[in-house]
């Protein structure tokens, strides 16, 4: 069982960075994928980044050259560095695993395959 606890969420300004935390425990060893996925109040959640078992990585394109996601295996966590963040990146951010040997592209969009979440870490932007 994989559980998942993001921090490092906050408000800042347009323009400036923010780094996501997302600290994995439990049966570590029994994900293929992880991805960062965000939701605004009303509208569906979508796919911001994924990074595969194979270290590949994908993003959604309205985060490509500003956002990276990383993992440090040795601490068990994972993270997403978003830089030059827009008003519009304002959102619930959510780490999430996959037990499938899903790919990062394939991540992007494969929300149902990934069966293990964390509550979130609110991100706004002004």
């Amino acid at each position: 069982h994989v559980q998942l606890v993001e921090s490092g969420g906050g408000s800042v300004q347009a323009g400036q960075s923010l780094r996501l935390s997302c600290a994995v425990s439990g049966y570590t060893n029994s994900y293929y994928c992880m991805a960062w996925f965000r939701q605004v109040p009303g509208r569906e959640r979508e796919a911001v980044a994924a990074l595969d078992v194979d270290g590949e990585t994908a993003y959604a394109d309205f985060v490509k050259g500003r956002f990276t996601i990383s993992i440090d295996k040795a601490k068990h966590t994972l993270y997403l560095q978003m830089n030059s963040l827009k008003p519009e990146d304002t959102a619930m951010y959510y780490c999430a695993a996959s037990s499938l040997r899903v790919t990062a592209i394939e991540a992007l969009d494969a929300e149902a395959d990934f069966g293990y979440w964390g509550r979130g870490t609110q991100v706004t932007v002004s």
